[in-house]
């Protein structure tokens, strides 16, 4: 753990729960992108796989357990709760264009062939596009809240503060994990296309 890891970690939790309170407060889910959110459900659920065979520490078990539901509560928010303010017609990005690639992605370029290990690099490279149906929306209706920027600005800093994690590791502990640097540049080059968006529109 160093405060880059932290920070990170904390930015990704403000990004969700200002999405949640934003929800809950407005009683709609307009301008959210239900099948971003349905994605990030997807990635917690086969990253936090881990969560019924290692323990790490108190912190880590904690943090996945807030992200799996937190990403839940939002999925069923938008597709349950709230689904007559959904705009289903712009949230119109076709998922087996991420699905199909990063799947197999995951079976071609892993760490190891075992179950949890796909299924965990699946979900790395699963967060790094999981951010394109919501992009895809705004660039399509031409217009953001600004709560949904706040949201889509503290996901950005989480992956600037986690490039920042994987240097500081790499310099400290020489440890550098190509799969997860190279998604995280990835997802953080799609954010950077997100504020060229919101400049321009």
């Amino acid at each position: 753990m160093n405060i880059f890891r932290i920070l990170g970690d904390v930015s990704h939790l403000l990004a969700i729960i200002i999405l949640l309170v934003k929800i809950v407060k407005s009683k709609s889910c307009a301008g959210i992108s239900g099948k971003s959110q349905i994605l990030f459900a997807l990635v917690f659920t086969t990253r936090y796989l881990d969560l019924f065979t290692n323990f790490i520490s108190v912190y880590n078990t904690v943090m996945k357990v807030i992200f799996l539901i937190c990403a839940y509560v939002t999925v069923h928010m938008i597709y349950v709760k709230f689904r007559k303010t959904f705009d289903s017609e712009n949230d119109s990005f076709r998922l087996e264009f991420l699905l199909v690639p990063v799947t197999g992605l995951s079976f071609l370029e892993n760490h190891s062939f075992t179950p949890l290990e796909i299924l965990w690099t699946f979900s790395i490279y699963l967060e790094s596009v999981a951010i394109l149906p919501q992009l895809f929306m705004i660039s399509k209706t031409g217009e953001a809240e600004t709560i949904t920027t706040h949201y889509l600005f503290f996901l950005g800093l989480y992956r600037a503060l986690y490039i920042a994690n994987w240097v500081w590791r790499y310099h400290t502990e020489n440890f550098y994990d190509q799969i997860a640097v190279v998604s995280g540049v990835v997802q953080t080059i799609f954010y950077c296309d997100f504020f060229y968006l919101y400049v321009t529109k």
